[in-house]
């Protein structure tokens, strides 16, 4: 078996980490459970460019069991857990190709790797091993039946790419599933970035301006958690609903312009590029905080810091300091990429339960069809996402109402009324 990790000598310690993991999710569990008897997956090669963590172990053994052959890399340089690695490869025979700080070639060396196993399913976090088939290895495109893909950023591409007719098969936008956003957006986010913030810098949150750059699902999550932490939220947004919402949220809402000469922490979750800029930099206070959440590490205009910076140090892990040619110094978290995965360990295991759920049986879904769809991106299937739902409840021991007859009956009447 290939593989490219850190070092193996490391899994037992991940074993133990993802043996942890699995405790918090059930859902992820009783589907492995299924695999194991049914197989859904017997005969399919699965190439999957996830962060390498330990709910991500749970996902890749349950794939295993359902009878796929699994290949891993990592879909951020910062974001591998290299005990995690070891364990997969050692412990399950899953070949990982991933190590924590990789650099940008060995990152895409990885992916090349990854696709050497010739996949039929790609399961995504950022679209690039969905990019780079359609890119440099268009002799796999006949191979691959489907793919999916975790996040907003990659669904974004994607729907890039089909609206420009360029995508070469389908894909499940497993971001888009209600069990996905709603939580791991809003609530895996919200608390691993903050986690990310406060292990990388030791700082009280309470009595902080704490600006948070987009107010989408991500955005929604981390104010939530920042205003329960005692801090004064402040929101930066373009789309005036959403800026709207953020008001009646309770929250001051200003441009980024203003936001920056008063904000102690900046985080930015938006999917865009260059949020945080020359302009920005320039008027921030001397020992401010940046950054991101959003997936690729180019909200942060990391070129003009650099630009605008006499030196760099480094002041803590994942902490460095830069000091301006104005004599402010400010903080950059984990090189501006992923702070909750590059500073921490990204979204707990309860919230991933759902997203990994919604992966593995959207794999299975895109087997069954294997053949039957175009070639665009399409919603996971609302049945999956009511099953996971339902499976959670069941794990938590909470129980729901069910509609009568009757009240089916007048959900689906026009004629009754006042």
């Amino acid at each position: 078996m290939n593989y490219d990790i850190k070092d193996i000598n490391l899994a037992q310690k991940g074993k133990l980490r993802i043996e942890w993991a699995e405790q918090d999710m059930p859902v992820l569990r009783l589907i492995r459970a299924r695999f194991e008897k049914e197989k859904p997956l017997a005969g399919v090669t699965l190439a999957a460019c996830l962060h390498v963590t330990t709910e991500t172990a749970n996902l890749a053994i349950t794939l295993k069991a359902g009878g796929a052959n699994v290949a891993l890399c990592a879909s951020n340089p910062l974001s591998t857990q290299d005990d995690v690695a070891a364990s997969l490869v050692k412990n399950y025979e899953i070949p990982v190709f991933a190590i924590k700080g990789e650099d940008n070639e060995t990152y895409y060396k990885h992916i090349t790797s990854v696709l050497d196993y010739q996949p039929n399913i790609t399961m995504d976090d950022g679209a690039d091993l969905v990019s780079t088939i359609h890119t440099k290895r268009q002799d796999l495109i006949e191979r691959v039946i489907g793919g999916t893909e975790e996040t907003t950023t990659g669904v974004i591409r994607l729907r890039s790419m089909e609206k420009n007719k360029v995508l070469k098969f389908p894909i499940v936008a497993v971001n888009d599933a209600q069990t996905k956003h709603f939580f791991d957006n809003r609530y895996g986010t919200g608390q691993s970035t903050l986690d990310g913030i406060i292990r990388s810098t030791n700082r009280l949150i309470a009595g902080t301006n704490f600006v948070v750059c987009g107010y989408g699902w991500c955005g929604r999550g981390l104010a939530m958690r920042a205003q329960g932490g005692g801090a004064r939220v402040i929101i930066t947004e373009v789309n005036p609903l959403k800026a709207l919402e953020a008001v009646m949220d309770g929250y001051q809402v200003m441009p980024m312009a203003e936001a920056a000469k008063i904000g102690d922490i900046f985080v930015t979750l938006t999917g865009n590029t260059s949020v945080i800029r020359k302009e920005h930099m320039e008027v921030m206070k001397n020992g401010a905080i940046i950054c991101n959440s959003g997936h690729f590490d180019v909200e942060i205009n990391l070129t003009q810091l650099k630009e605008l910076s006499n030196s760099k140090r480094t002041m803590r892990e994942s902490v460095e300091e830069f000091t301006l040619k104005n004599g402010r110094r400010i903080n950059l978290l984990g090189e501006g990429r992923l702070v909750n995965l590059a500073a921490a360990e990204g979204h707990p295991a309860q919230v991933m339960d759902m997203s990994f759920a919604n992966q593995a049986l959207c794999a299975e879904h895109m087997k069954k069809m294997a053949g039957k769809l175009e070639l665009k991106v399409y919603d996971v299937p609302e049945e999956i996402d009511s099953q996971i739902a339902r499976l959670k409840l069941k794990a938590m021991g909470i129980e729901i109402d069910i509609l009568t007859q009757e009240q089916i009956e007048y959900l689906q009447s026009w004629e009754l009324g006042t």
